[in-house]
C-alpha cells in the first residue's frame, strides 16, 4: 500500500461507522492482495509474503468481529475461513493462483457491505476524534496539505 492509501484509510477509519469499518477492512484486504500479486510479478517473494500476511491479519480481524447472535455470522465465518485458507495456500506455495477465488468472495462481500453502510446512520465509532478539514497551501515548489479542526479549543497556546 502506498503512503497516500494508508493516510486515506486512516482518515476514513477515524470517521467511520460500524458498517463502514467492515467496508474499509475489505478494501484494505483487497489492496494487500493486489500488492502481493504485483510483488509476485516483480519476483519479490519477500514482499509477496509480507503483503499476504497483512491481508491474512485483516481477514482474521473480520472473523474476530463477527457477532454470533446472528445466523449470518456463521455463513460469513465459513467464507472468511475459506478466504483465509486461500491466502495461506498462496503463502505456502509462493504462488498467487489461489488468490483469485479469495478476491471474488471479498469483492462480493464488499459490494454487499457497501450497500449496508449506506443505510447505516449510527455515526462514527470513534469518539473524540479530530474532525478532518483539508486545505492546501503553496510551499516553495510543493503543495502542503493540512488538517485542522476549527472547533477544537484544546490546540495551541492558551493565554
Amino acid at each position: 500500500m502506498t503512503k497516500e492509501m494508508i493516510q486515506s484509510f486512516t482518515a476514513r477509519i477515524s470517521q467511520a461507522s460500524r458498517s463502514e469499518l467492515v467496508v474499509i477492512l475489505y478494501e484494505m484486504t483487497l489492496a494487500r492482495i493486489e500488492d502481493a500479486e504485483k510483488s509476485y510479478e516483480k519476483n519479490d517473494l519477500s514482499k509477496f509474503d509480507k503483503e499476504l500476511k497483512s491481508a491474512q491479519k485483516y481477514v482474521s480481524e473480520l472473523m474476530a468481529s463477527l457477532d454470533y447472535r446472528y445466523k449470518i455470522s456463521y455463513d460469513l465465518l465459513s467464507l472468511y475461513l475459506y478466504t483465509s485458507k486461500q491466502i495461506i495456500r498462496a503463502i505456502v506455495k509462493q504462488n498467487p493462483l489461489t488468490l483469485q477465488s479469495a478476491k471474488v468472495i471479498l469483492k462480493k462481500l464488499l459490494t454487499g457491505f457497501e450497500g449496508v453502510s449506506k443505510l447505516d446512520t449510527s455515526g462514527p465509532m470513534m469518539r473524540n476524534t479530530q474532525q478532518l478539514y483539508a486545505g492546501l497551501t503553496y510551499g516553495k515548489g510543493t503543495l502542503n496539505e493540512t488538517y485542522v479542526d476549527p472547533g477544537n479549543k484544546s490546540r495551541g497556546f492558551i493565554a
